[in-house]
């Protein structure tokens, strides 16, 4: 990936002249992760409506203020971005802490910030927000470094989901990210849209990570060091690959505020077992 980012084809004056090369992204992104076999999008054909996001979190922010007379809600342990952001301007409470009510919106994580899998309690959330009326938006920041993820889109609730190449690729700072919708509700990311007012760097930058690698391609490469590390360790491989869980008494200073804790094992994925060995030993190599 490295290589591809120091040898990149294309020439930033035609980029920044280049008004289709968003739109461009996003088609491509989404034929992109539905060639994806091992994880599983159901109903994502519904979702006909698909624009350039500067990462997850613009799409986060678009959600909050479309929905910002509700109050937020999300399980322990979700990407601590939303606590951070809610805290000051908005009513907010954990899943957890009370039961859902109509004025309500959610926020989940598929796979779970908190485990790198599915929450457990997903399908039964998404049911009740139907049932309520509740906006839901679907986090799939994790999605392409994970496998045996089966998402289930068609729940009615469903309004937002959200991807991003941050977590898939070492392109972070680049913000790239996509979101689909069922419905043009005309909000700030479909007024940069329509306005042709988005960032056709980061866009260009996408097609051509996404046009090299397979969806698949992360996990592919390091599932198999991922499952060597949590036997060492003693933990569980999560269905996200750069991730290992603990039960709750081992390793308890990575708790983050659930049942189990997890390890990111991202720094040590590209390296050999003894690295990992020599850190959790104190070791100076």
């Amino acid at each position: 990936v490295l290589n591809v980012l120091s040898n990149l084809k294309f020439n930033f004056a035609d980029v920044l002249s280049d008004n289709l090369v968003n739109n461009q992204f996003c088609f491509e992104y989404v034929n992109w992760i539905k060639s994806s076999s091992l994880n599983t999008l159901v109903g994502i054909d519904e979702y006909k409506y698909a624009v350039f996001s500067q990462g997850t979190s613009e799409a986060f922010d678009k959600f909050y203020l479309k929905n910002s007379k509700r109050r937020f809600r999300c399980f322990r342990g979700e990407y601590l971005y939303h606590k951070l952001a809610w805290r000051d301007s908005y009513d907010w409470s954990y899943i957890e802490d009370a039961e859902l009510a109509a004025n309500d919106a959610v926020i989940i994580s598929v796979p779970f910030a908190d485990t790198g899998s599915k929450h457990l309690e997903t399908d039964a959330i998404l049911s009740k927000c139907t049932e309520l009326g509740i906006p839901v938006l679907i986090d799939c920041a994790y999605y392409s470094i994970s496998s045996n993820i089966q998402v289930d889109l068609t729940h009615p609730c469903i309004t937002d989901v959200a991807f991003s190449l941050s977590k898939i690729f070492p392109v972070a700072h680049a913000r790239i990210g996509v979101r689909l919708t069922r419905d043009d509700c005309d909000d700030l990311l479909f007024v940069y849209d329509k306005a042709e007012y988005t960032n056709r760097v980061s866009a260009a930058l996408g097609l051509e990570l996404i046009r090299t690698f397979p969806a698949d391609y992360i996990v592919n490469k390091y599932k198999a060091i991922q499952e060597t590390y949590c036997r060492h360790l003693d933990i569980c491989p999560s269905n996200t690959v750069l991730f290992g869980i603990a039960t709750r008494d081992n390793y308890p200073e990575y708790n983050r505020g659930c049942n189990t804790n997890r390890l990111g094992l991202h720094n040590f994925l590209n390296k050999d077992i003894t690295i990992l060995k020599g850190a959790i030993n104190g070791s100076s190599e």
